[in-house]
């Protein structure tokens, strides 16, 4: 089948890579494609952070860790490390949820805590370079026969015109498409250092003044984070980097200098559940996939094949 896959970040490209190997033909239509979409701003590390459900998602995050560290293993130029690390906290925790997602799951060692922090979850997760990710992405869909249009649309009659299916991978531009009153803008600021400060991830959500998280990169390292819920600004905050440095400071060997050198903003699709369904309207399908809150890369590859399932079940519901 033709289909038009709307947006052109990690949801749009995976999903239209996954429908090309099923034999599609696909057009990705983007406002805005890489270095400039919402999925560079993001950290990126494997974490089911703020996306519900939690069986739905988990079965997506688990899926997508598989793909993302065979990719890590296959494709050196896709910029995927696999990184070992430590989630913290201040109080004893449960296993989580989405413990079996990863092979290699332990409780962590009191030497691998900072000062100050009682219990860890220690694991490897894939951290994605997303100004290297996100071009491979594109350049795998082009050479499977894809096409990637810089196109706004401001309606699903637009892209119902050119083909009776499509895919709705808008994330946070859903509210106006489609009229989803339930997203809302969760805002994230992060920042760059070089040379990265060490070499394993670390988590902190539960710090009284906000999250901190460390993620080392090839090359340099990204610091988090902010979540402000209903915030759409982009301008970034000098208060929140130094809010950043400060909670980050502690989780790191003493004295260790940190070297800003890119303070970045984005805005998370924050929604109470993934939407990914199928939508018949008057003959015509529409298969939503947004909303991943702060978990679109973790999501991406599970989300992607269920896309796929559900186009292959509802195409012959079209007129």
């Amino acid at each position: 089948m033709f289909i038009v896959v709307l947006g052109g970040g990690v949801s749009g490209l995976t999903c239209g890579i996954r429908l090309l190997e099923a034999g599609h033909t696909v057009e990705v239509w983007a406002r805005e494609v890489s270095p400039h979409t919402t999925s560079d701003v993001a950290a990126a590390v494997w974490y089911p952070y703020r996306a519900w459900p939690q069986e739905r998602v988990n079965a997506w995050a688990k899926r997508t860790y598989t793909v993302l560290a065979s990719l890590a293993h296959e494709h050196p130029e896709a910029g995927i490390l696999q990184v070992s690390g430590v989630e913290l906290f201040r109080r004893h925790v449960e296993d989580p949820w989405w413990r079996d997602s990863v092979p290699d799951f332990r409780r962590a060692r009191p030497e691998e805590l900072p000062p100050g922090l009682l219990e860890g979850y220690h694991f490897t997760a894939p951290v994605i370079e997303m100004p290297r990710y996100l071009p491979f992405l594109m350049s795998r869909l082009r050479a499977l026969g894809g096409t990637l249009v810089r196109r706004e649309v401001r309606s699903l009659d637009e892209a119902w015109a050119r083909a009776s299916l499509v895919v709705n991978c808008t994330g946070l531009g859903a509210r106006e498409l489609v009229g989803d009153a339930t997203l809302h803008p969760v805002r994230g600021e992060v920042l760059r250092v070089s040379p990265a400060p060490t070499d394993r991830f670390l988590f902190d959500d539960e710090h009284e003044d906000g999250i901190a998280y460390v993620i080392p990169r090839s090359g340099d390292c990204i610091l988090g984070g902010t979540v402000e819920e209903g915030n759409g600004s982009l301008t970034p905050d000098p208060a929140a980097a130094r809010g950043i440095l400060a909670r980050n400071a502690p989780l790191l060997p003493p004295g260790t200098v940190l070297n800003v050198v890119e303070h970045k903003v984005g805005l998370r699709p924050g929604r109470p559940t993934v939407r990914l369904e199928a939508e018949v309207i008057a003959g015509r399908l529409v298969v939503h996939d947004y909303g991943h809150g702060g978990a679109g890369v973790t999501l991406s590859w599970g989300c992607a094949e269920e896309v796929v399932d559900l186009v292959h079940a509802h195409q012959t519901q079209l007129t």
